[in-house]
């Protein structure tokens, strides 16, 4: 193989180097682009828990024996039943059943 011909292979290996780099880096820049877009972009409301929700988290620890629990966390909440807590302790609720 002459001295003209490999040069010309090198180049060309070299160009096809630099179009993959410049591939790479354009995806690496796009998805750095997408990554401090998700990060500026105002966090949405935590969803809070309906009545439905609680209810079917506190049936399913009383139902594994914890009745004993559950009446003592509804009770800690100033509630003789779970009706009477107000919706806005919800999450409060379900963070203390989840310790259980």
């Amino acid at each position: 193989m002459s001295r003209m011909k490999r040069a010309m292979d090198v180049v060309n290996d070299l160009r096809s180097l630099a179009d993959s780099i410049e591939v790479l880096t354009k995806d690496l820049q796009e998805q750095h682009v997408a990554d401090v877009v998700a990060v500026r972009e105002p966090a949405t409301e935590e969803k809070k828990p309906t009545f439905k929700e609680v209810r079917a988290a506190l049936a399913t620890l009383s139902q594994n024996g914890k009745q004993k629990e559950v009446k003592e966390l509804i009770t800690a909440f100033g509630a003789k039943k779970l009706s009477d807590i107000p919706e806005d302790k919800y999450s409060e609720l379900l963070e203390k059943a989840g310790e259980l």
